[in-house]
């Protein structure tokens, strides 16, 4: 970590040129003898990406930034906000900090977090950053977390991890594949903390992961605007039968629903094309839940089709997390096709055409509240025109 970023000169620098061309500053000669300009430049880059994603960081003065790399992985703040509640006792150990964004937010919930970073100029660039964002009770340590648990004998009423995938190849993963290795150490975790809480990737298949790790009460699926983040296995130990999953949607408010890990046998299927309602579809926590025939009864919607993965209620039910859109009219397709200047978006659901081909054969013109909704009703291809009410 190169103190001399701190200078006020540098500082000012920094603020002033975030709107710059990076790879100019990368270039050029640094106006500073003891700052180069690849320094200078990753400053620059990596606290533009942290705007959005970190704005505590952004925001405060004399925050040292690691390379973009590193933003780009870390946690964000919503989050990393959502992962407070489910920390248990009042210490807890961060086996794989990084900079620091989760071990931050922990902070706030238990007296003390020993926030383990194996990559040692990371770590000091975290711990100078806790003193700025006065997180007194946060003791930033240069080591493999793994291996400091081992030789210490503290216990911790949480431990944290987010292993990162050594095999890049393909998007089937195991948990066994990733570093650390959590399920080759998942006794000595048990046996150092009361609860443990793994962050993976969405793409991680859900009884895949059930099948690696033992004691796990809790699956997290978290979701921002339709894209999911995170899955977020809690485990407790000595903890037996079924996972609860809880699908949580971090927007404007947070909206979260428990689905069962096994999805209902049974569900009610439209059996006529309705003249009038809502339509649903779900957002992305929902999707990877798969317990499609559970979210229509915990809703109490019902199901267009037994592939289509939509779902209608004669009721507006705001509390459905993910968009919804008011019928106006409904179409066979060959009624539609006869239609003149059709505006709005294409949506395909269980349909044998991509949205893409629809708007170019159909000519149909942007509109951002109107929906074309292609689907089926009982083997019956339609056309849902529809407005929409509720976005993700």
């Amino acid at each position: 970590m190169n103190k001399s970023l701190l200078d006020k000169q540098v500082q000012a620098y920094i603020t002033s040129n975030l709107k710059a061309d990076v790879s100019k500053i990368a270039l050029s000669k640094s106006p500073f003898a003891e700052v180069s300009s690849a320094e200078l430049a990753n400053q620059v880059a990596a606290r533009r990406k942290s705007e959005k994603k970190l704005p505590t960081w952004f925001k405060q003065e004399n925050i040292i930034y690691p390379s973009t790399l590193s933003i780009e992985q870390t946690s964000s703040e919503d989050t990393a906000a959502y992962k407070q509640q489910l920390v248990r006792g009042n210490s807890l150990i961060d086996i794989t900090a990084g900079f620091g964004v989760d071990s931050f937010y922990f902070s706030q919930k238990v007296d003390e977090v020993y926030s383990c970073e194996i990559n040692a100029d990371l770590s000091l660039i975290s711990a100078h950053n806790s003193k700025i964002l006065k997180a007194s009770n946060i003791q930033c340590l240069a080591v493999d977390g793994l291996d400091f648990l081992k030789k210490s004998d503290k216990r911790f009423g949480t431990a944290y991890l987010d292993p990162a995938r050594r095999n890049t190849s393909g998007k089937v993963f195991k948990l066994a594949d990733c570093t650390p290795n959590v399920v080759g150490h998942l006794d000595l975790l048990l046996g150092k903390a009361d609860r443990i809480i793994i962050k993976t990737s969405p793409l991680l298949d859900l009884k895949a992961g059930l099948t690696e790790l033992k004691h796990v009460s809790e699956i997290h699926i978290v979701s921002v605007k339709n894209e999911c983040k995170e899955l977020l296995w809690v485990i407790d130990k000595g903890f037996i039968g079924a996972a609860k999953i809880v699908c949580a949607t971090l927007n404007t408010d947070i909206k979260q629903i428990e689905l069962p890990l096994q999805d209902d046998d049974s569900v009610n299927y439209l059996e006529l094309a309705p003249n009038a309602g809502y339509l649903y579809e779900p957002d992305t926590v929902l999707m990877k839940s798969g317990a499609f025939n559970a979210i229509a009864n915990r809703f109490s919607l019902n199901k267009l089709d037994r592939q289509s993965h939509l779902y209608f209620s004669e009721e507006l039910k705001t509390v459905f997390i993910g968009r919804i859109f008011e019928i106006e009219a409904i179409f066979a397709l060959n009624e539609l096709k006869k239609q003149k200047g059709l505006e709005g978006n294409v949506i395909v659901r269980n349909f044998p055409e991509q949205a893409e081909n629809l708007v170019k054969k159909l000519k149909v013109k942007p509109n951002k509240d109107t929906f074309y909704i292609f689907s089926q009703v009982k083997q019956e291809y339609l056309v849902f025109k529809t407005k929409i009410l509720q976005y993700y």
